[in-house]
């Protein structure tokens, strides 16, 4: 396993973007990923760009770049507003390329109710996919919250820079922690470490909800993954009863626990 890591979530309440990098930075962690969104439900209050910059400058390593989702099962039908959605990945990969990122997490759907995996969809994935390639770029698609999209893109697309990213938020309260970690076995690129009751995807520090790790650390060695034990926190709701730096202190130190478990019982 290698070093922890953390979201720069723009989702956080009370807080800059530059107060949560340098809350981060006193944290502990030395490895952050940015939400690459365009803004696509809020306006965000320091920029993609300048939020990687500043994150540099403070000496935190940009592993990967999440990007945009909302409406995003267009791309599974068929005409130009699925287009749409080609071009600005394809503009997204290239701007990361431009920072120096190699790797992008991408929904291979949104909700519960998106069109079900077609060649349509399979083709502009292939695009931007092939496109990455060129460039050096990771592909991984993450669990949402409808199942088969990842074995359905991953099964047709014999790729080394595609894979999956595991989300085990996501695992326990939409599918009731039931991933196929010996399909993905090699091709797990990325995860997202965050716990919920069960029920809705709540983006808790580990051990506020009832995720087993357990399971995920176990589902983590089945599928022979040994990168980043990345954490997808959010700074809000009842957290906000400390302060910004003591949320993500704990959330570093939980993550020390976690990883020297996995190192401990699995490596």
């Amino acid at each position: 396993m290698k070093e922890l890591a953390v979201v720069i979530s723009n989702d956080n309440e009370s807080v800059s973007a530059y107060e949560t990098i340098d809350a981060i930075v006193a944290s502990g962690f030395k490895n952050v990923f940015v939400q690459w969104y365009e803004n696509d439900y809020k306006t965000f209050d320091v920029s993609q760009e300048e939020q990687v910059k500043y994150a540099r400058s403070k000496g935190l390593n940009v592993i990967f770049a999440h990007l945009g989702y909302r409406n995003m099962n267009d791309i599974w039908l068929d005409g130009e507003v699925g287009e749409a959605w080609v071009k600005r990945y394809l503009k997204n990969l290239d701007e990361l390329k431009a920072l120096g990122i190699d790797m992008v997490i991408i929904h291979a759907c949104v909700g519960f109710d998106a069109p079900k995996p077609n060649k349509i969809g399979l083709e502009r994935f292939r695009r931007i996919c092939d496109h990455a390639k060129e460039l050096n770029i990771k592909v991984a698609f993450e669990n949402t919250k409808m199942p088969g999209y990842l074995e359905y893109l991953v099964d047709h697309m014999d790729y080394d820079n595609v894979g999956v990213c595991y989300d085990c938020g996501h695992d326990h309260c939409h599918f009731k922690d039931n991933f196929d970690f010996e399909h993905f076995r090699d091709k797990m690129f990325a995860i997202h470490i965050h716990d919920n009751h069960g029920e809705k995807d709540e983006h808790l520090l580990p051990g506020d909800g009832s995720v087993n790790f357990d399971y995920v650390l176990d589902g983590l060695s089945i599928a022979n993954y040994h990168s980043y034990l990345t954490f997808e926190l959010c700074y809000r709701k009842d957290y906000l009863n400390e302060n910004v730096e003591d949320f993500y202190k704990k959330g570093y130190n939980l993550g020390m626990r976690l990883k020297k478990k996995y190192e401990e019982e699995y490596q």
